[in-house]
């Protein structure tokens, strides 16, 4: 059976996660360093992990497996998930794939060298979160999990 990770921190599309797999009567793991409420579904595992850097990331790469689905914006987390066999999406409903994993990695790595040549510079950050982010990622998760679940 699917479970579905959420990497929470910062996770926008929390509820609609839950919403998508209460509807496949799917488990959810909520990791995250602490400030997340405990669900009292039964089919809601809240994990909360030590603090330091990446350990909830840590926590689901070492756990997840083929036929489960992370829910998460970070692209190192997503490329674990993929090696091990599961999917991932992104909050806006964007899939990361065996064929854009790579590419996503490189603009991480070098938007990362970019920023630290030049700590000065106004960085206007990623856009605003929107309703048709939230809309897309209800629909492209449920595809998701129906895909892992044949699987």
């Amino acid at each position: 059976m699917s479970i579905i990770y959420i990497d929470a921190d910062a996770c926008p599309v929390k509820d609609e996660t839950l919403k998508v797999a209460e509807r496949h009567g799917l488990e959810v793991v909520i990791v995250s360093n602490g400030g997340i409420r405990p669900s009292r579904d039964p089919m809601v595992k809240t994990v909360v992990v030590p603090e330091g850097a990446d350990a909830a990331d840590m926590w689901i790469a070492e756990r997840i497996g083929p036929g489960d689905v992370c829910v998460t914006g970070d692209i190192p987390l997503a490329a674990r998930c993929l090696e091990a066999g599961a999917q991932a999406i992104r909050h806006n409903g964007e899939a990361f794939t065996q064929a854009n994993i790579g590419n996503m990695l490189g603009m991480r790595d070098l938007m990362a060298d970019l920023r630290a040549a030049n700590p000065l510079a106004a960085g206007g950050g990623p856009k605003p979160f929107s309703r048709a982010d939230r809309s897309r990622f209800l629909q492209s998760l449920d595809q998701m999990v129906r895909r892992a679940m044949r699987s």
